[in-house]
């Protein structure tokens, strides 16, 4: 019997773990880490339901970390398969799963030096020869043409947008087609490629990041723009949270297009973040997965100064200079932005200023809801900037888009999973789903079991 099983994101957009059972043949679609809210991130140390090493192979849709993170910690668990992904997903997962694991190790590190944490001594989830051990188990797989998976299943990829390599994927076994949206992209996006249409399936798995919104339709390089003139008019400095692959690079383009109409000449622009240094050549090397041209990126990539080290992190920071100031995580969840966040998020002057979807229990939501003050490394900092979010510049579908994608299918299947969203997001795509579709939906519970 075929059964379909969320592990992860159902109920949130974190976490996306999605187990296809068939008799004794387990296939893992995605493998993220949860993040946000603290009862979601301590699912990150509880066992699977199911041991790693009866999982017979995992489908990585694209190698965000709520998609992807888990990896590490699967493969020393004992799993042996194989992790089937696109070239660049590939390329991007090596880049940010050894970034997590660097950043676990130093955030262990930290909170055992300064004695914030509650753990005695703080571990690591995992490290980065985790990281490392777990790229090994990577098979590349082209878009567009169907691949064996182990018992007895067919996969095919097909382009979603969003960042670069991601895919959704479907999947063949037991006479049964399903469609995983993984994170659908959007349309028209200057950067990355339409979503494309799958044209029919039994059942699809969608996600529904946005499927209660609608993206604002205002021009996002006017107002980014805007947002940085008045900063710095007023001698502050931008801080934009952001992805250090995919959406610091999609900043980066409309900072670009400022700059070459002549705005914000004798405003610096810093990256500060080592992993998205190497992100020019991963568009390089897979220019087939963007619009973009050689030179483009290439110009693109010029306009910002790249901080590797430590000590050059600092020294933006001590900066009393207007300018603007790039640095992941893009939920403000870790990494070199929450020393930003602790110099510029106190004074009025400065802006935070977001750019793309904020889980719940991150500082990110905090500070777009309103909060007052946050906490940072086990200190409480006050926020009196001006917070700004660039809710167009999303790499997420809306609702409509969502929509558009799900009636690209020549024929109704049997049943819509809505997976990776809040509660009221997924609510409201599927009330949407069964007026205009007249599909039958369903918003499935952590762990629930659904004969296929």
């Amino acid at each position: 019997m075929l059964t379909l099983t969320s592990l992860g994101g159902a109920g949130t957009v974190t976490g996306s773990k999605h187990l296809l059972t068939n008799g004794d043949r387990r296939i893992l679609i995605d493998c993220g880490l949860f993040q946000g809210l603290k009862n979601l991130r301590e699912l990150n140390w509880e066992p699977l339901p199911v041991a790693p090493s009866s999982i017979d192979a995992v489908v990585l849709t694209h190698a965000h970390l709520d998609h992807s993170g888990y990896l590490p910690k699967l493969v020393r668990d004992g799993f042996k398969g194989r992790i089937y992904a696109t070239a660049a997903t590939r390329d991007v997962a090596e880049l940010i799963l050894k970034d997590s694991g660097f950043l676990n190790e130093k955030d262990a590190e930290y909170a055992n030096r300064k004695g914030f944490s509650k753990h005695k001594p703080a571990l690591p989830l995992y490290g980065v020869r985790d990281a490392e051990r777990a790229m090994e188990f990577f098979s590349i797989v082209p878009f567009d043409k169907a691949v064996q998976l182990p018992g007895g299943a067919t996969l095919t990829f097909r382009h979603a947008g969003h960042i670069l390599g991601a895919a959704s994927a479907e999947i063949e076994l037991a006479g049964r087609r399903i469609a995983f949206s993984g994170d659908l992209g959007r349309y028209g996006d200057p950067m990355l490629p339409d979503p494309a249409p799958v044209p029919e399936a039994d059942y699809i798995v969608v996600e529904s990041t946005y499927g209660n919104r609608i993206h604002d339709p205002a021009d996002t390089t006017e107002v980014l723009g805007e947002i940085v003139e008045r900063t710095v008019k007023r001698g502050g400095t931008v801080v934009i949270p952001a992805f250090a692959v995919g959406r610091a690079q999609s900043v980066l383009y409309h900072l670009w297009k400022l700059k070459t109409a002549g705005r914000l000449a004798n405003v610096p622009i810093y990256l500060d973040s080592p992993m998205a240094i190497d992100a020019p050549d991963l568009l390089h090397a897979h220019s087939g997965d963007h619009r973009l041209t050689h030179d483009e990126c290439a110009a693109i990539c010029k306009i910002a100064t790249y901080t590797r080290d430590v000590e050059g992190s600092k020294a933006i920071t001590a900066s009393p200079w207007p300018k603007i100031v790039i640095s992941a995580s893009g939920m403000a969840t870790g990494g070199r932005v929450l020393h930003h966040l602790k110099a510029f998020a106190s004074d009025p002057k400065h802006t935070i200023l977001f750019s793309g979807y904020q889980a719940a229990g991150t500082r990110g939501r905090a500070m777009v809801q309103g909060a007052r003050e946050i906490r940072i490394h086990g200190q409480w900092v006050p926020v009196r900037a001006e917070i700004d979010d660039l809710s167009m510049l999303s790499a997420h579908a809306d609702a409509d888009e969502l929509m558009r994608w799900l009636s690209g299918f020549e024929r109704g299947p049997s049943r819509v999973f809505i997976v990776h969203g809040e509660d009221e997001a997924s609510e409201a795509l599927r009330i949407r789903i069964d007026r205009e579709l007249g599909w039958n939906a369903t918003v499935p519970r952590q762990d629930q079991v659904f004969d296929l």
